[in-house]
């Protein structure tokens, strides 16, 4: 299977930007054969997007129910790929850092951050919350999972169930000078605890900070990589 790792940029708070954006990588990705078109963590609205007050933050976050969920789902359907991506979920009065596969139309997996980095925790409430499941489910004939960012820094134990790819939708601001220099080979060794082949996922900002790129990490080595600072695609066979 063919999967399309996408190192876009996304706007912080400006969702019908993120959202043609992603529209315009499924079409690509689906262009070159991919099967899935996975993109990073909180993608749909941009990292960096909250203001961790909940008054207002409770508008930015988007339930699995919303009218941007059911263009996502149209999407999928009608461009014939699914689509992997991290979003600010609400759910009810709680707020998550989380990620959606999308499959022929409908919410196939839902995963919840388990790592606490995601949010300013000195300045949060009950409100904003972590997930506390990590496991395994059957995607296309494989054992697949999903950590977000800092879970397999904090609880690398708990991606080590026998997965064949783990996806890692990340958000990460190293310079590309730095990512080179030493950051890759740590997020290699990081990666090969969870002992699966690891597709990672980071998007550009436009508001600065973000450099993107994407890898596939296996047994501690970075198998293929689309540098920093490049907006495109990472087709590659899994």
């Amino acid at each position: 299977m063919k999967v399309a790792l996408a190192s876009a940029m996304f706007r912080n708070g400006d969702v019908a930007f993120n959202l043609r954006q992603m529209e315009r990588h499924m079409r690509q990705a689906a262009g070159q054969g991919a099967a899935l078109v996975c993109f990073g963590e909180a993608f749909l609205q941009g990292f960096d997007s909250l203001k961790w007050d909940f008054s207002s933050d409770c508008h930015m976050a988007l339930g699995v129910d919303s009218a941007e969920f059911r263009t996502l789902c149209a999407w999928t359907r009608a461009l014939r790929i699914d689509l992997l991506f991290g979003f600010l979920e609400r759910d009810g009065a709680a707020l998550y850092s989380s990620c959606a596969l999308i499959s022929g139309g409908a919410l196939l997996k839902r995963y919840r951050r388990i790592s606490r980095g995601w949010k300013e925790f000195r300045r949060t409430d009950g409100h904003y919350r972590e997930g506390a499941v990590a496991e395994p489910f059957d995607y296309r004939g494989m054992r697949c999972q999903i950590a977000l960012c800092g879970d397999l820094w904090d609880a690398p134990e708990r991606f080590a169930q026998g997965e064949d790819v783990l996806f890692w939708p990340v958000y990460v601001d190293y310079r590309p000078e730095e990512w080179s220099g030493g950051e890759r080979a740590e997020y290699a060794a990081q990666a090969a605890k969870a002992g699966a082949k690891v597709l990672m996922i980071n998007s550009l900002s436009a508001d600065g900070g973000g450099h993107g790129g994407c890898c596939v990490f296996c047994e501690g080595k970075t198998l293929a990589e689309l540098p920093m600072d490049s907006e495109g695609l990472l087709v590659v066979d899994v």
